[in-house]
């Protein structure tokens, strides 16, 4: 069901991949709810993935842009507007990557140029797009920006590494860049930290369907879906939260508020056994 939540807004999707992706459901329902939307993700993701294929069902261009250059984010502010006839409404940011959690790094072995890039793709780039959005005056009064992070901003997560470090340093650029681009342009700007979810991305962090089931177990409400996550995002780029801005807003059935449920406490009991690796060392995770 449909309410034209976004009738006759623009918006630009970064981070959609194939179907999986938490950036594609949002596109596909922004577009259901009367949105013209623009796509765009890397030239190697735009190969690897479906995304001309979603472009192709709904209409929308897809351009492709690396979103740690300044030059391709110009241009892809500059063309959305074109294609789609006016100043941008909503923006989502759904992008992040951890070379290190990829190549199985620990967090206290760091590649620190895998961490740099770490934070260049996952966090700088949110700051570099913001700031090429308001330089080009791209985004209309009372659009909506919107990047997804996760809890293992706030606390530590056995698996999530760097990235970690920065999902924090994403959820900070929001607050800040959200008092100036507010200040200025009525621009609001917010995270959304959503329940660990199977995207390509997320499959990429260690032991993920036990941190999905965890957090499903420890959730008064169970996991938040992709699906949910769209139609949270909808909302916020809708003109219901035209006063919502500088805001970390927790999308996780109720995990970031919970200590211990008891379902999670009965299966903590079971097994009080030290994990260990295929050697036989125990890990303190």
């Amino acid at each position: 069901m449909t309410h034209n939540l976004l009738k006759g807004k623009r918006g630009i999707i970064f981070g959609a991949l194939n179907e999986d992706s938490i950036a594609w459901k949002v596109a596909v329902k922004a577009a259901e709810e009367g949105a013209s939307i623009a796509l765009s993700n890397t030239p190697m993701a735009l190969r690897m993935g479906t995304v001309e294929e979603l472009g192709k069902k709904l209409g929308a261009p897809v351009i492709a842009a690396d979103a740690t250059s300044v030059e391709d984010l110009e241009k892809v502010f500059s063309e959305a507007v074109e294609k789609l006839g006016g100043k941008i409404d909503f923006v989502l940011h759904a992008i992040g990557m951890s070379p290190n959690v990829r190549k199985h790094r620990t967090y206290d072995d760091l590649d620190y140029n895998y961490l740099q890039k770490t934070l260049d793709i996952s966090a700088i780039s949110f700051h570099k797009m913001l700031q090429v959005a308001k330089k080009q005056d791209a985004i209309a009064e009372y659009g909506s920006v919107v990047a997804l992070t996760y809890v293992a901003s706030q606390r530590t997560f056995y698996g999530y590494n760097d990235m970690a470090d920065a999902k924090s340093m994403l959820e900070s650029i929001a607050r800040s860049f959200g008092y100036i681009y507010g200040r200025e342009k009525h621009v609001r700007i917010n995270t959304i930290s959503q329940s660990p979810t199977a995207t390509t991305a997320g499959k990429g962090i260690k032991e993920l369907s036990n941190m999905m089931d965890f957090a499903d177990k420890m959730s008064p409400l169970g996991n938040a879906t992709a699906d949910d996550c769209a139609d949270y995002c909808v909302m916020m780029f809708s003109d219901f939260t035209r006063k919502v801005t500088m805001q970390n807003l927790f999308h996780d059935g109720g995990f970031s508020s919970m200590g211990m449920s008891l379902r999670a406490m009965n299966q903590y009991a079971k097994d009080m056994e030290p994990y260990k690796d295929s050697e036989g060392k125990i890990i303190y995770g």
